[in-house]
């Protein structure tokens, strides 16, 4: 069974910093793109930042220079470090998996859209106060 299971979100104000985290198992993450979306409500879900087999990331303009994501391939979990949050960064936050690419150099956009990704968490929201 392909999981994936976010944890980490809350409550912040802006200015601070947090870390998510998503725990993902019955697949080889190893080989697949890992990749963060955000998405409020009525709104379209926004890639964020991905990252391949060979540990390359790529990041939405809108996040560049204060989100992180990383990996840890023996805990089989994938990372999102936010920093500097600001209000607009209030969402609920998404990990998924593209288990048929393996490097982001396949994909047209810089930070692949969702429909390339065939398996999702069901999100951690996160908050940011003024």
């Amino acid at each position: 069974l392909v999981q994936l299971e976010e944890s980490g979100g809350g409550a912040v104000q802006a200015g601070g910093s947090l870390i998510l985290s998503c725990q993902t198992s019955g697949f080889e993450d190893v080989g697949a793109v890992m990749a963060w979306f955000r998405q409020i409500p009525g709104g379209r879900r926004q890639g964020l930042a991905a990252i391949d087999r060979d540990g390359a990331t790529s990041y939405a303009d809108s996040v560049k220079g204060r989100f992180t994501i990383s990996k840890d391939r023996a805990k089989n979990t994938l990372y999102l470090r936010m920093d500097n949050l600001k209000v607009e960064d209030t969402a609920m936050y998404y990990c998924a998996a593209d288990r048929i690419r393996a490097l982001l150099k396949y994909y047209s956009d810089p930070v692949p859209d969702k429909i390339n990704f065939d398996a999702w968490g069901r999100g951690t929201q996160v908050t940011v106060s003024s």
